[in-house]
């Protein structure tokens, strides 16, 4: 029975390594595209609330971009420091900016999708680029990123940006974010299939067609989603309309989280939303992956003590160890993560599934909170209060 489970490991493994390695060929970069005579006007919109520390890097990159017709509108989502008063000295100094003021946050909402639906109202590009407060941009990255939506004739460009990792927290876990989109996102079958949950949708670069977003309801239709860019993608591919995922960290970067409170944070609102709140689905999922990946670790633990374990099973383990470490190796060299990191994924795994855990006990119980805003369950719906 123990050859057979670490046989059926093993092939599991085998399976996400194939999958890992076509996507390195499939995952195009920004940057790979031939540049279109035309280019439509682009908003660029960028939700801000409590972004002091980022917010001055991040506009004057999007002012700087060399692209001839664009417009940078941010909206001040009721910061609490001084992100709106550094937004109104950039306006002073560049009349291409234009700061908004947020409305009231209706009940039903949550308070990013709202900012981005106040955005998307008042922009009147052909495209529109939604990105965060905590990017910053090179400044060929729109010219790239409008060539490849030409290219691939999509109606969403997602970006991968460069995570910058800089405590041992951020080194850790957010790795597992790129690791899971490499290894378990056949690009293969997600390019051709119209299954929305073959799809990954980065919050922090989405570039749609102005009819396409208006076509599956933009930030409206998932103003109570927790994980508004992956619902936003899903929806995408639902109505029949073309993704497609870039890699842009060449183009892009971004320092996601600062600190493990910060992660702990921000991955607890995020792990559960991303399955829709499908409680079986997500506990199926994660106790599998803490099977496949920390199991094998555990048989070759227990044969070095007196429990009796076959020599097949320990070759099938060990051989399960080296295919772990060579996925995860393969992701933090595409994704540009420290390579050492390689052989902490256990601990990774460790981390993420108690994150895992902590996202269903918060979102259940009412107690998921982010930027000061408290998210509670009412009749399987998100509310804001």
């Amino acid at each position: 029975m123990l050859v057979q489970h670490q046989l059926g490991l093993l092939l599991f493994l085998v399976v996400i390594l194939l999958i890992a390695l076509s996507n390195l060929r499939l995952l195009r970069r920004l940057g790979d595209n031939r540049r279109p005579e035309i280019l439509p006007r682009v908003s660029v919109l960028v939700p801000a609330r409590n972004e002091q520390d980022n917010i001055n890097s991040c506009v004057r990159s999007l002012l700087a971009q060399e692209y001839p017709s664009f417009q940078v509108m941010v909206l001040d989502d009721d910061s609490m420091d001084d992100t709106r008063s550094l937004l109104n000295a950039l306006a002073a100094e560049d009349s291409r900016l234009l700061v908004l003021e947020s409305k009231t946050l209706p009940r039903d909402w949550i308070g990013k999708s709202w900012a981005c639906h106040q955005l998307a109202q008042a922009s009147d590009g052909e495209l529109i680029l939604f990105t965060d407060a905590d990017t910053y941009h090179e400044a060929c990255t729109l010219h790239d990123a409008v060539a490849a939506l030409v290219a691939e004739e999509a109606d969403l460009i997602t970006a991968l940006p460069q995570e910058e990792v800089l405590s041992w927290a951020e080194r850790l876990v957010i790795p597992f974010v790129f690791f899971s989109i490499l290894s378990f996102l056949p690009l293969s079958l997600a390019y051709k299939l119209r299954t929305p949950f073959l799809s990954a949708t980065i919050g922090q670069f989405m570039l749609f067609r102005r009819e396409a977003y208006e076509q599956i309801g933009g930030h409206a239709a998932v103003r109570g989603h927790a994980a508004d860019d992956l619902a936003l993608g899903r929806r995408i591919k639902a109505h029949g309309l073309c993704w497609r995922l870039v890699d842009g960290r060449m183009h892009i970067r971004c320092r996601m989280y600062e600190n493990l409170h910060q992660v702990y944070d921000g991955l607890s609102k995020n792990l559960f939303a991303a399955f829709d709140y499908n409680l079986p689905l997500f506990s199926f999922i994660w106790l599998w992956l803490t099977t496949v990946f920390l199991g094998p670790l555990l048989v070759i633990g227990l044969g070095t003590t007196a429990v009796p374990i076959s020599g097949l099973s320990l070759a099938l383990a060990s051989a399960s160890v080296a295919a772990s470490l060579l996925i995860w190796g393969v992701s933090h060299w595409r994704f540009g993560f420290p390579l050492y990191l390689t052989f902490l994924y256990p601990l990774t795994m460790l981390l993420t599934f108690g994150i895992a855990i902590s996202s269903i006990a918060r979102t259940l119980t009412g107690r998921t909170v982010w930027k000061g805003r408290k998210l509670i369950r009412q009749d399987a719906k998100w509310f804001v209060i």
